[in-house]
């Protein structure tokens, strides 16, 4: 027994490798607070930017005496709006995670932005600090839905911002949100047209939910809103994916969609079950020590609680909870049937120290909502319209 515990501790402490490692960075701060939005967000209008780099440099310290060496493949730069942080910042951390981790040549580093806060100078000054991608928050082209949206720019600023984000990096990619309120399946397909018209290769399509502890969230349980029903957000959801891919980006992912070989690398890294270091207010992490053992990791999430505790102990770690092999295993099936690639059935017998069970994924195929692909297994299109379904029964 020893030597096939030693065996399964050497599998799951390499295991990682399968999925990269990133390092991700989380700037709690925005402009205003979106009615649908339940990410770690807050309004603020001042903003130290020295002393919050070298609290979230202080933090990353950390995350590598956790990670051990190791090289970083990507580094995202997430929010709240990280396009409220001064090219400085950015610069700083970017030089830190280098020298901490060592970034992989041509690694991705992606910021987000929203594009209120865009402008030439600044997206130079990112590009300039090493960013090589922007993800933009521009979530509707249509101003009247911008606005009960809770968003601060029009279409024209959106489209404006894009441009210069174009001309300063060569990956640029936007979300929309659709099955908005009072949103027909037509004026969708008009909107999304529009959308495919500007895209350059990548698009984050979501549908909109609504997540308890938001403002759209009292509104509706009030009656004061009302979206579309499951129906036609299903009509919506089956243009996105038939135009989308009659423009060359299929969906890679259930919301994400790309031409082969320009899917965002860092989210990839959560999706294949890689590892992450998650640095910055609310972020949260996985890190595989190097006995195997795989620690979900999440920090304070109010700003000035998560300052006072990096100042206290050099991090503002609050969870560090180990994964049991079970645990790995649904994970990585949680997260992988989101993909269009599935998960490996090998990998994931490795890591859980079990296979998926065989019966239930028969009668699944028997219902169209898998396929095994070789040695891995898909979720068919039919599949991703219920993965919740799918997935519950499947780790049952």
């Amino acid at each position: 027994m020893g030597d096939l515990g030693a065996s399964r501790a050497e599998l799951s402490a390499a295991d990682w490798r399968a999925g990269g490692f990133g390092v991700y960075v989380h700037w709690p701060f925005c402009l205003a607070k979106c009615p649908y939005c339940d990410f770690n967000s807050h309004v603020a209008r001042v903003i130290d930017q020295d002393a919050w780099a070298d609290a979230l440099v202080a933090e990353m310290r950390h995350m590598r005496a956790l990670t051990g060496a190791r090289r970083a493949g990507t580094m995202f730069f997430g929010g709240g709006t990280p396009s409220l942080m001064a090219p400085r910042t950015v610069a700083r951390l970017i030089e830190e995670a280098d020298r901490l981790w060592g970034l992989a040549e041509g690694a991705e580093i992606t910021l987000e932005a929203n594009p209120t806060s865009v402008e030439a100078a600044k997206f130079q000054g990112y590009a300039a600090a090493g960013v090589n991608r922007v993800s933009m928050g521009v979530q509707a082209l249509d101003d009247a839905d911008l606005k009960a949206l809770g968003r601060m720019h029009s279409v024209a600023e959106a489209r404006a911002a894009f441009d210069i984000a174009r001309a300063a990096f060569r990956r640029v990619s936007f979300d929309l949100i659709y099955a908005r309120m009072g949103q027909t399946p037509e004026a969708w397909e008009a909107e999304l047209r529009a959308a495919i018209g500007m895209a350059i290769d990548h698009l984050s399509l979501y549908q909109l939910t609504i997540e308890e502890g938001t403002r759209f969230f009292d509104l509706h349980r009030r009656g004061r809103l009302s979206v579309p029903e499951d129906a036609v957000a299903a009509e919506m959801y089956a243009i996105t994916q038939s135009l989308a891919a009659e423009a060359g980006m299929p969906a890679y992912e259930v919301s994400n969609h790309a031409a082969p070989g320009t899917e965002s690398r860092h989210n990839l890294v959560y999706w294949r079950s890689g590892d992450y270091a998650g640095i910055g207010p609310g972020a949260h992490g996985r890190v595989t020590r190097a006995d195997g053992l795989r620690l979900a990791t999440a920090t304070e999430r109010a700003p000035g609680a998560w300052m006072a505790a990096v100042a206290c102990s050099g991090h503002a770690l609050v969870e560090q909870t180990p994964l049991s092999a079970a645990e790995h295993g649904d994970e990585m099936v949680l997260m992988g049937l989101r993909l269009a690639e599935g998960i490996s059935l090998a990998r994931y017998a490795a890591v859980a120290g079990r296979p998926l069970d065989a019966a239930r994924i028969s009668a699944m195929e028997a219902e169209g909502l898998v396929e095994r692909r070789g040695e891995r297994l898909v979720a068919t299109p039919a599949g991703r319209l219920v993965l919740d379904r799918l997935l519950g029964e499947l780790l049952a």
